[in-house]
């Protein structure tokens, strides 16, 4: 195989190939990586920032994607919830390994409307509800404090269904700029960044790597 050609399995990120809508062609990688048996393949890095610019990153999991962005859910004051609330932007990262690719996504973020959050917390597992309510995510606590939370809540809720609190639900990630990037050989990584206009529409352009 000569050294140019991409190993077997990957391809090289030609313009040509990809879809002018990053959001459709980002479906299409998301497809790759389940269709390649990636674990947690819609893991993503979230990186917010405080008015005074202090960053902060952390793994979320993409629950949708659509024209209008990608979505995820979290409790609204945690670290990530008051940053956006200060400074509702936000970058994405997803990295699948086996398949040398990587996409970012920068853009506004905004609370979706209490009826898709309620929809789908209601479609959450038991557990995953009960500790939604349990935690004060991001402030101190102990151990022993969260399972006694757990336990009581359990028990209130043994019969009946549980309400979505007022201080979980999701946000959507409205993208502005978003990258593709395909590993290849001697680091001569393949680069296409999309930039959406003011019409709305996308330019596509290839960065050096």
């Amino acid at each position: 195989m000569d050294k140019h050609t991409p190993a077997p399995g990957r391809s090289e990120l030609i313009e040509a190939s990809l879809d002018p809508d990053p959001v459709i062609q980002f479906k299409r990688w998301l497809k790759d990586a389940v269709d390649a048996n990636i674990p947690q393949e819609n893991a993503m890095t979230l990186a917010t920032a405080s008015t005074d610019g202090k960053p902060s990153a952390r793994i979320v999991l993409l629950k949708s994607v659509d024209a209008h962005g990608f979505t995820f859910f979290t409790n609204y004051q945690s670290r990530k919830g008051r940053d956006l609330e200060e400074n509702p932007r936000a970058a994405l990262i997803f990295y699948w390994e086996a398949l040398g690719r990587q996409v970012r996504i920068e853009g506004l973020v905004e609370k979706i409307p209490a009826e898709e959050s309620d929809a789908y917390f209601n479609s959450r597992p038991l557990e995953n509800k009960l500790s939604s309510v349990a935690s004060p995510q991001s402030q101190p606590t102990s151990r022993d404090e969260l399972d006694r939370r757990y336990d009581e809540l359990k028990l209130r809720y043994a019969n009946r269904p549980i309400p979505r609190p007022e201080h979980w639900g999701g946000y959507r990630v409205r993208p502005e700029q978003m990258e593709f990037w395909q590993r290849r050989f001697a680091r001569l990584n393949d680069r296409v960044a999309y930039e959406r206009r003011m019409d709305g529409s996308w330019k596509m352009v290839r960065l050096a790597p």
